[in-house]
């Protein structure tokens, strides 16, 4: 039962990763910080963690000196 449950929560995961990156490809110049992405997505503040590290460690994104979150290849 643990492992399903796991398993899912990667599944889950892995599918806000797609739909943020698709969001952030489609505009390009898009800044949000991550309290807007918990409002925009629905996030509690674990899945806003999880998200937000996995796309920093994949180098999709970045945060600004003004806690937003852009792609990396965005110069601001």
């Amino acid at each position: 039962m643990k492992q399903q449950a796991i398993a899912s929560g990667r599944t889950e995961l892995s599918r806000w990763l797609r739909l943020i990156q698709a969001e952030y490809r489609e505009m390009p110049g898009l800044h949000l910080t991550k309290k807007q992405m918990q409002r925009l997505w629905g996030f509690d503040n674990e899945t806003c963690d999880a998200v937000l590290a996995e796309l920093e460690d994949v180098s999709f994104l970045r945060r600004t000196p003004k806690d937003a979150y852009v792609r990396t290849d965005f110069d601001s």
